[in-house]
């Protein structure tokens, strides 16, 4: 006689169960999305919240860190919504998402007269092929979570040759303690050009939890900056994944900038499809407190003449762990291609860590690919220089973590993005220079 395997559910992954079995008839898609829906949630309930086993969660561990569920989002009034600017003084467009709904009339899309923007519900309603697009091969289980109680988000189209000079930001805020999906759309024609500001927020203390997914196709020749703010409350637990397929000779240039949240993982996935395009990958995070924050990246060189440049720096303080993974793969027939990676550590207290582990994976002849990572504390040789210049010490220490940082923000190339972003930077330091907390994003 044969025993089936008993699986063993921790509470949170039993409250999802629920939540999904509540749900998902009210949940909007038409009967394609619904069978997706469900083998999505079947494959999830097959591997569970990700743990330490899982060697891409290795230094994550959600199952142990994730011990509650918040209930799925409703509908949220519009006199509810408290709308903050984690920007200000920075020119944009606005498309806002509360509590995981797409909301026009919260929305500023003046200067978007040549883009197309829906709501992503109507697409799942309609079966669109553009959902699920990006994520077949993509094997993760908050992925899975999010095709299955994903309840809306935006959709944006940009027709092929034009060229926005606007900002676009996609604002997702949530009101509550609760959980929220969202799916969100990107696709970008032929020689078209765009600049995306992704901003995530929510209020201080609400326990909340967000799962975010966007899939993002770019046309051959388009030019995309991309810069991504992770500035949640600072109980909340923020998943956020990024895929994108980049098409012939095209330029595209990303940012994460990580402040927020208790608990967080931004990933990255980017997929040459088309020769002599480049990628351009960044990312700071800025932690402190009991704060976890884990940005991991996967790029993967399907095709030849590929280039990526890959720096990630993070500044730690308190007992905060940093973590940064990122894997590069040259497959066979990506001759040519020139990757690089390089990640920094910078731990401001003794109880601070920062975990770093970059891949390669070769398996063309022809190529040229390297990667690093240094951890390590403030340079006490160039703090005891500007000290003795005069500088007060903890004046000189947030001139050298600017510094640090900066290599990173610059990077991305938008002088407008990364001067937004260089200001949050410097409110995080001023705030640890005063003896505030850390752990509040809502605060920068």
């Amino acid at each position: 006689m044969n025993a089936e395997p008993r699986i063993l559910r921790t509470q949170a992954e039993e409250t999802l169960a629920a939540e999904f079995t509540a749900a998902k008839l009210r949940l909007p898609g038409n009967a394609a999305i619904a069978e997706a829906r469900d083998a999505a949630f079947a494959a999830f309930q097959r591997v569970g919240l990700p743990h330490r086993r899982v060697e891409a969660w290795h230094y994550t561990n959600l199952r142990g860190l994730m011990q509650a569920v918040r209930p799925l989002a409703g509908p949220t009034s519009s006199s509810a919504v408290e709308l903050t600017d984690p920007l200000p003084g920075f020119d944009r467009a606005r498309l806002v998402i509360v509590d995981g709904t797409y909301r026009p009339e919260l929305s500023d899309l003046a200067g978007l007269d040549a883009v197309t923007v829906t709501p992503v519900a109507k697409l799942l309603r309609q079966g669109d092929t553009r959902v699920g697009a990006r994520l077949a091969a993509i094997d993760d289980a908050i992925v899975l979570l999010n095709t299955a109680l994903m309840t809306g988000g935006v959709a944006i189209d940009v027709p092929a040759g034009v060229q926005i000079g606007l900002a676009i930001e996609i604002a997702h805020v949530t009101t509550s303690a609760v959980g929220t999906y969202v799916r969100n759309i990107m696709t970008v024609g032929e020689d078209a050009a765009v600049r995306i500001v992704e901003s995530h927020t929510g209020p201080i203390e609400s326990p909340y939890q967000a799962n975010v997914v966007t899939e993002a196709t770019i046309g051959d020749r388009a030019k995309i900056v991309w810069a991504k703010l992770q500035s949640e409350g600072d109980a909340a637990v923020h998943l956020g994944t990024l895929a994108v397929s980049i098409g012939r000779e095209t330029q595209f240039d990303h940012l994460v900038l990580m402040t927020g949240a208790s608990l967080s993982r931004s990933q990255t996935f980017v997929a040459f499809t088309g020769e002599h395009a480049r990628a351009g990958l960044f990312g700071a995070t800025m932690i402190g407190g009991k704060q976890h924050a884990d940005i991991t990246l996967g790029v993967d060189h399907a095709v030849p003449n590929g280039q990526s440049r890959e720096r990630f720096k993070a500044v730690m303080d308190g007992r905060a762990d940093g973590i940064f993974q990122g894997r590069i793969v040259v497959r066979p027939d990506a001759q040519k291609v020139d990757a690089r990676m390089m990640t920094q550590g910078l731990l401001l207290s003794e109880e601070s860590s920062f975990s770093a582990k970059p891949e390669l994976e070769i398996f063309a002849d022809d190529v040229q690919c390297a990667h690093g990572a240094t951890s390590g504390q403030i340079d006490e040789d160039l703090l005891f220089y500007l000290i003795s210049r005069g500088i007060p010490k903890a004046e000189a220490e947030t001139l050298l973590v600017t510094a640090f940082l900066a290599e990173a923000i610059e990077g991305l190339g938008d002088q407008a993005i990364g001067g937004a972003f260089e200001a949050i930077a410097v409110k995080w330091l001023a705030r640890r220079s005063s003896g505030e907390g850390l752990d509040g994003a809502n605060r920068a």
